[in-house]
């Protein structure tokens, strides 16, 4: 039992609908959560080591508590003896961590296999989904442990065609995992989706990939927090970077109850960045955000003209996807693109283009009451994919973000790769280009882009709907 009598407390604030990224200085303060279902169902989160309260040396300190910021924490203990300080503003996992939808796929960005070979060419492509393969790998080792119990439900992840415009491209991806990567993806049809799978009635028909697995969004942040801890990391709430500067080589990291003196800093703060933490981060991500709703639990009779028989993730083929998924206590889950800014997030159309989506799909649960209603910020980079990387050779600070959606499974790799950065243990696998090159920067654009974001969502629409 910790004895957290002394212990330094800030009062607790509430939860802001309205923040964003590229407007708002800092996501704030001891912050409470999202409303989201994983919140609501995690149960209380476990013992955390509370602020930051007086001043004090760290070798390495890591910005951010969620998956990624757990998981280098985790990663440096085990593989390199070293037991970093987390430093988070809020509650653990209070970002992306707990607002998204639970998806793990075989992915790191928002690119196929196809685009990879055309950006990078087959050979740099191919060592891609060996690293994306392995993390998959250390991914379910991790939610294996003990102190992971975060309700996983394998079966592979099904790339549903939303409208039979859509299947030639899916035949051409199975072509290419099959024949370029040796995987063991299958074109479905939609009498065979339907029947075996799910009855989603947009569907034309689907890809299915055998890597793919649903887990509690929380539940695992919380099962992160556990593992780090009892390896001896100290993870702070409550504790904001207010300021930084370097002096004689220390990086300055200072908090509202004191400032921390640290040899290497890590940032792992994806789509919640400040654009002032750092100059190295700062216009490198464009934050997009997306909703989320869950319903209430569903009767035997709307399971059944449903047709759900899986768990495991979809995702539908739209440029802005649904992604939905059965959960375990039969409510579903679907979510898909929101507002384009943090002050428009509440705006009930957002909540309706998302309601009809449910629909469309699965006309049985047109009205039906929800359960739970979020929104949250995608840390999507600049050229949709993402970097684990140190800027300069001559500083130790180091990030890894901009997974676009794809986090909750290659986040774990990151960690890893990450520790690897800070405990200077490169391999051969840093040459590929996610560890050898920078996020891009438009530069002072970054906010500007909001003006062309709003019309390439008319044009993702025609382009997905109609033409």
């Amino acid at each position: 039992m910790v004895d957290d009598t002394h212990r330094l407390r800030w009062p607790s604030a509430s939860y802001d609908p309205k923040y964003d990224p590229i407007i708002d200085a800092g996501p704030g303060h001891n912050r409470g959560y999202a409303p989201t279902y994983w919140i609501g169902t995690a149960g209380e989160p476990p013992q955390d080591d509370g602020p930051v309260s007086s001043d004090f040396d760290a070798d390495v300190v890591i910005i951010g508590s969620g998956y990624t910021g757990l998981s280098t924490a985790i990663h440096l203990a085990k593989n390199h003896g070293i037991q970093a300080v987390v430093l988070e503003a809020n509650t653990v996992a209070w970002g992306c961590s707990t607002r998204n939808g639970g998806q793990a796929q075989i992915s790191s960005g928002r690119l196929k296999r196809s685009q990879w070979i055309k950006r990078w060419g087959t050979d740099v492509a191919r060592r891609m989904h060996s690293e994306v393969s392995e993390a998959f790998d250390l991914f379910s080792d991790l939610i294996a442990s003990d102190e992971i119990d975060c309700d996983p439900q394998p079966g592979g992840h099904f790339y549903i065609a939303h409208r039979n415009s859509a299947m030639p491209k899916l035949k051409s991806e199975c072509a290419v995992l099959n024949e370029t990567f040796g995987y063991r993806a299958r074109i479905l049809s939609r009498d065979e989706l339907h029947e075996g799978y799910a009855r989603d009635m947009e569907a034309a028909g689907a890809l299915w990939e055998p890597d793919g697995t649903c887990i509690h969004a929380a539940k695992l942040a919380f099962g992160y927090l556990r593992m780090a801890r009892n390896l001896g990391v100290k993870i702070h709430t409550g504790s904001p970077v207010m300021g930084w500067h370097k002096k004689n080589g220390v990086h300055h990291l200072r908090t509202p109850g004191g400032t921390v003196r640290a040899k290497a800093v890590a940032l792992a703060t994806a789509g919640y960045t400040p654009p002032g933490l750092n100059s190295k981060t700062k216009h490198r991500l464009m934050p997009i955000l997306s909703n989320s709703i869950v319903t209430r639990q569903l009767t035997e009779a709307e399971l059944d003209e449903c047709g759900i028989k899986v768990m495991s993730p979809l995702t539908d083929t739209r440029t802005l996807r649904h992604y939905y998924r059965l959960l375990p206590d039969n409510r579903i889950q679907i979510g898909s693109r929101s507002a384009v800014t943090g002050r428009d997030a509440e705006n009930d159309k957002h909540l309706a283009m998302l309601r009809a989506g449910l629909a469309r799909k699965f006309p049985a649960l047109q009205g039906i009451s929800l359960d739970y209603s979020w929104w949250g910020w995608v840390d999507v980079s600049h050229d949709m994919m993402p970097r684990i990387f140190q800027p300069d050779p001559n500083e130790t600070v180091y990030y890894a973000m901009g997974y676009g959606g794809n986090g909750v499974m290659y986040s774990a790799q990151a960690g890893r790769r990450l520790a690897q950065l800070v405990a200077g243990d490169k391999d051969e696998v840093f040459d590929l280009p996610i560890f050898s090159s920078p996020l891009p920067s438009h530069g002072l654009l970054t906010p500007f882009r909001r003006t062309g974001q709003r019309l390439a969502y008319v044009w993702y629409y025609l382009r997905d709907e109609i033409i």
